[in-house]
């Protein structure tokens, strides 16, 4: 495996992806939360969850990526704290982004309401209804999704900082390039 200087085409795709998924089903969650009980809000929820379950598909694949294709190194000048924060952040994002449609998965499995993705395939309840489990993982979706949303300002504001302010190719790796573009076969 050779090391290159920016993330592989199926990386940067996967990331861009996830980060449109992503800012919409948070968008959506906030909006739909707030909407009287109507078709439209059902309809809404049922999107949000179709988007979860794919969301929760991506971020397997994703994971499967990362593991079997070495990221670029990080800046020889980049402090040692840094590098661990980066890391730290890097592995709570991927967490969130696992557990997150996980917990919704739960909630709505716990509440009664059955996933059905893309209205074809219903997804199998992975506990029992119950009104208080239900509640209780509605209140920890919304939780996570908070923190979620602390991580990504610093994912972002991080990534502004080093393309701004620390001059290196950070964020540069990750923004489509037609140089210097590894091939999915090179790393």
């Amino acid at each position: 495996m050779s090391e290159s200087t920016h993330y592989t085409l199926t990386a940067k795709t996967l990331h861009w992806l996830m980060s449109l998924v992503i800012f919409s089903m948070l968008a959506l969650g906030f909006y739909m939360s707030d909407l009287p009980l109507s078709p439209e809000k059902l309809k809404l929820y049922s999107w949000h969850k179709w988007a979860g379950v794919t969301l929760f598909l991506l971020v397997i694949i994703r994971l499967g990526w990362r593991i079997t294709h070495t990221p670029p190194a990080m800046p020889d000048q980049m402090p040692q704290l840094q590098r661990r924060a980066a890391y730290a952040f890097h592995f709570l994002l991927y967490l969130l982004m696992f557990i997150i449609p996980l917990s919704g998965w739960l909630m709505s499995s716990a509440k009664g309401y059955q996933t059905v993705w893309f209205g074809v395939l219903p997804i199998p309840d992975l506990i029992p209804k119950n009104k208080m489990v239900g509640d209780s993982l509605q209140e920890l979706h919304e939780a996570l999704n908070t923190l979620l949303i602390g991580v990504l300002i610093i994912h972002v504001v991080a990534a502004l900082k080093h393309h701004f302010f620390d001059k290196d190719d950070i964020l540069k790796q990750m923004l489509p390039s037609r140089r210097h573009v590894a091939t999915d076969e090179s790393s």
